[in-house]
């Protein structure tokens, strides 16, 4: 028996799935959820094999959801949206079903997956730097221990490279995310942000003044009292952000 998740915040459109199914009697619905939150604790318990998953819901999007999973079931994408399928698809999903769809079309979704599982192991995880969110260039998702926050690009400061992860500099916190440097410098608006250093990304507004460091090296003071160096590379790109 295949355990599979509906994730939609829409009443209709998880009874139709539901009523689509019934031709798969080998796929069993363990859960039904109706946002991401709910969804993430669904799946943590019952670890679907296939999940049917809207993108746009209350509190976080699909993609979103996703980049939060421990560990990550094969994806159908259920949507009103078509603008997203590229995205969808560059995150590995099985298929991308856009509302209305028929059963006819809902069976080649559920034959992509069943065919996958013979030919090729489960993909576990989204690539790292194919992992996109609807607004990412807005915000981003992280874990705090067992709880998770949004952070609006706005509100970061700077970020720093830390092994694996980055450091996330708010104006009160300071968040772990499992994210390359080279993922944030593509992500953020390059107006607003600027890499000045092989280990750091500042916000441009953040930036109080710069002194010089050391031999041919620089340093920047942030208005947060923060102090950020400038490597050789980066001071070129910092004098044309701010139009030196």
């Amino acid at each position: 028996m295949t355990p599979a998740i509906i994730i939609d915040d829409e009443y209709l459109a998880r009874n139709l799935i539901q009523e689509y199914l019934k031709a798969y009697p080998n796929i069993e619905v363990v859960a039904e959820c109706e946002n991401g939150f709910d969804a993430l604790k669904a799946i943590k318990e019952y670890r679907p094999q296939l999940i049917f998953l809207d993108i746009q819901m209350p509190k976080i999007t699909g993609f979103e959801m996703l980049e939060l999973c421990d560990s990550r079931p094969e994806v159908i994408f259920t949507t009103a949206f078509e603008e997203y399928a590229i995205k969808a698809f560059e995150a590995s999903a099985i298929d991308y079903l856009l509302k209305p769809f028929s059963q006819e079309r809902f069976n080649k979704a559920v034959h992509k997956f069943l065919a996958a599982q013979t030919t090729f192991q489960k993909i576990k995880a989204l690539t790292e730097e194919a992992t996109l969110s609807i607004g990412q260039t807005e915000r981003v998702v992280v874990k705090t221990g067992n709880q998770i926050k949004i952070i609006p690009y706005s509100d970061i400061i700077f970020i720093e490279a830390a092994d694996d992860y980055v450091s996330i500099y708010t104006k009160d916190e300071v968040f772990l995310k499992n994210k390359t440097m080279a993922f944030f410098e593509k992500s953020l608006d390059q107006q607003s942000f600027v890499r000045v250093h092989r280990s750091y990304i500042v916000k441009v507004n953040q930036i109080l003044k710069i002194e010089p460091y050391e031999k041919d090296g620089h340093i920047i003071l942030l208005k947060t009292g923060y102090k950020v160096p400038v490597s050789r590379s980066g001071y070129p790109k910092l004098r044309a952000v701010l139009g030196l």
